[in-house]
């Protein structure tokens, strides 16, 4: 990464507080999503701070998507925000490719950011590690800058994000500060990412080490939100564990990544701690605390799952929310971008 920058400095300049997070619709979404995302999203929104959802399929095809796939991902997607409690007219819930801006403010950001700068993010060095860098995609590679470009856009003040997207919300902040440097304005604030609770980050079933992922090979790794009651009850249940019975500490879940997993999932899910839960669980076995576990995902998760399958029966219902939810976008981020031309010096003789 870069060089922390300093930016120019204007007691005038003033920034709303105003959230805005994204989520790809590349996959179908798990209970790591709804845990790491869309239940901060709800709790964001019910505080009354002004909130900006977006499915980022233009992220997405930085990998080749099948198109109909993708199209049924989308709106799966929205449906998962809804039925989680996203209230499309307290906030506002998009897909990113409906609003131009974004990708036009991302070529700006392209002229911006610097080769270095994107050569040393994580997940592209991870991605093409041991591969032929050079077939992967231009925008596998440059996709931050449209990242920072969907945060910018809408000149928000904080992202919640998962702990393994902090380095592009830091590289976000680096060119909001370098183009802020380069035109001598305070035009974009420096955006926060905030990261929050023990479930912040959930783990595979499989293996307490590695992230919940849509993408790994063994469904039985995750909780997906179409999942049935009988199938998450059957997932639990069959969870990586040790033999050891819980602490009751959570110092005592240091070495033990599967048992803590589940403790923080619980902790998630039912809105408490892992101390809470270890003062109410420490000392029983898993065959008392999966169980327990199952029930308590179930009630809360099968909810959310019937109400997906309603909305997905009316597609166009949903098309719809993404389309108004799309105008709300694009009245807030065509302005921005206007000035971002003026500053930059495009001569626009005609407004679109």
């Amino acid at each position: 990464m870069s060089a922390p920058m300093s930016a120019p400095t204007d007691a005038a300049v003033t920034f709303p507080t105003r959230i805005f997070s994204g989520i790809q619709p590349s996959g179908g979404l798990t209970l790591g999503n709804y845990l790491g995302a869309l239940k901060r999203f709800v709790e964001k929104q019910d505080q009354g701070i002004e909130t900006i959802y977006c499915l980022v399929d233009m992220h997405a095809i930085t990998v080749w998507q099948d198109p109909e796939r993708l199209r049924h991902q989308t709106r799966e997607a929205a449906a998962a925000f809804i039925a989680a409690g996203i209230d499309p007219k307290r906030s506002i819930l998009f897909n990113q490719s409906q609003v131009g801006a974004h990708a036009e403010l991302a070529w700006i950001f392209n002229c911006i950011a610097r080769m270095g700068w994107m050569g040393r993010m994580t997940q592209w060095k991870d991605k093409t590690a041991g591969k032929n860098a050079e077939a992967q995609s231009l925008g596998l590679f440059a996709y931050p800058a449209l990242m920072a470009a969907d945060i910018l856009v809408y000149r928000a003040t904080h992202v919640p994000v998962g702990e393994d997207q902090k380095q592009h919300i830091e590289l976000t902040r680096d060119i909001a500060i370098k183009f802020n440097n380069d035109y001598g304005v305070n035009f974009f604030p420096v955006a926060e990412p905030v990261i929050e609770g023990a479930a912040a980050r959930v783990m595979s079933l499989r293996d307490g080490t590695k992230k919940m992922s849509k993408s790994d090979p063994s469904d039985q790794s995750r909780i997906n939100l179409t999942d049935d009651a009988d199938t998450i009850a059957k997932k639990f249940r069959k969870a990586k564990t040790d033999p050891e019975p819980l602490p009751d500490t959570v110092e005592g879940l240091a070495d033990r990544p599967e048992a803590r997993n589940l403790v923080n999932i619980y902790a998630g899910l039912s809105g408490t701690t892992a101390p809470e839960v270890l003062a109410q669980y420490g000392g029983a076995q898993f065959g008392t605390f999966k169980p327990a576990l199952a029930d308590l995902a179930v009630s809360v998760l099968s909810p959310i799952t019937t109400e997906m399958n309603r909305l997905m029966a009316d597609p166009a219902e949903i098309d719809r929310i993404l389309g108004d939810g799309a105008d709300r976008a694009d009245a807030i981020a065509r302005p921005v971008l206007e000035e971002v031309y003026d500053i930059v010096g495009m001569v626009r003789s005609r407004r679109r």
